[in-house]
């Protein structure tokens, strides 16, 4: 089953910020990862929850998403974000569909 790592993320250094958005993505991809929402325009439909920059990435499952998560790879650019910017992160299992998806 699929799973997302989706974070909430408050820039407070764009140019340290920018180092590590320029080097995480070969080591998303080197475990199976994809980008699904990158930093795109968001907008609150319901509630009080005013977002800054919405990052989803896609995994083929949790164990690939937490081995990620805790690579060495990834270990350094961890360090690197959370020293430039303040987030909320989670991560969360997909559904299997079968057939179309309906609304």
């Amino acid at each position: 089953m699929k799973a997302y790592l989706i974070g909430d993320v408050e820039i407070e250094d764009p140019v340290r910020y920018e180092e590590y958005r320029s080097q995480v993505l070969p080591t998303i991809e080197k475990h199976g990862g994809r980008f699904i929402v990158r930093g795109g325009k968001a907008e609150t439909v319901e509630g009080g929850w005013v977002p800054r920059r919405i990052v989803v990435i896609e995994f083929p499952d949790m164990i690939a998403l937490k081995t990620w998560y805790h690579s060495s790879d990834y270990a350094p650019l961890a360090k690197l974000r959370q020293s430039c910017s303040n987030g909320r992160m989670i991560a969360v299992e997909g559904v299997e569909l079968r057939g179309a998806p309906t609304l």
